[in-house]
């Protein structure tokens, strides 16, 4: 009987130490499935700061004009039809990897267009309808996969 409890109390001893880290596993494997969002986001600013990327249109078809365009993003909400017919036949012309964003406010966001207070939220955010990348800046985790998206079936070309 009395080994009965021994035993038992060696199971609710070990329990949680297994959920533990069954729970790390899963805080792993959810760390190296990326989105393509926070992708996106992290390629942005990484660009942003190694000075290669173009936020707004003037800035944007300067960039696609060039040739030297790797990335465009483009807000799906964008309001002007010329806009949008614009950027995607610059990108159709110069064999540009073009990738829709949910909204403007967030492609603003992303590439860098806000005030950031203490607490790192972002504050006073201008919305920015085209955003071109043309230097990545350093390979990264979040590069691969994006890049992994676009050639499988996430770009228009």
């Amino acid at each position: 009987f009395a080994v009965f409890y021994s035993f038992l109390f060696f199971l609710v001893l070990t329990a949680p130490s297994e959920e533990v880290t069954l729970s790390k596993m899963a805080d792993e494997v959810a760390a190296t499935q990326m989105s393509i969002e926070d992708a996106l986001r992290e390629v942005l600013k990484t660009s942003l700061f190694h000075d290669g990327l173009a936020r707004g249109l003037h800035e944007a078809c300067k960039a696609l004009d060039k040739g030297n365009a790797l990335l465009c993003c483009l807000a799906k909400d964008c309001d002007q039809a010329e806009y949008t017919k614009l950027v995607h036949a610059l990108c159709q012309h110069h064999g540009t990897k073009l990738l829709e964003v949910t909204s403007r406010e967030s492609l603003g966001e992303w590439a860098g267009l806000c005030k950031v207070n203490e607490e790192g939220v972002a504050t006073k955010v201008v919305k920015c309808s085209c955003a071109v990348v043309s230097d990545y800046g350093e390979d990264s985790e979040a590069l691969t996969s994006l890049l992994k998206f676009l050639e499988k079936d996430g770009a228009a070309q």
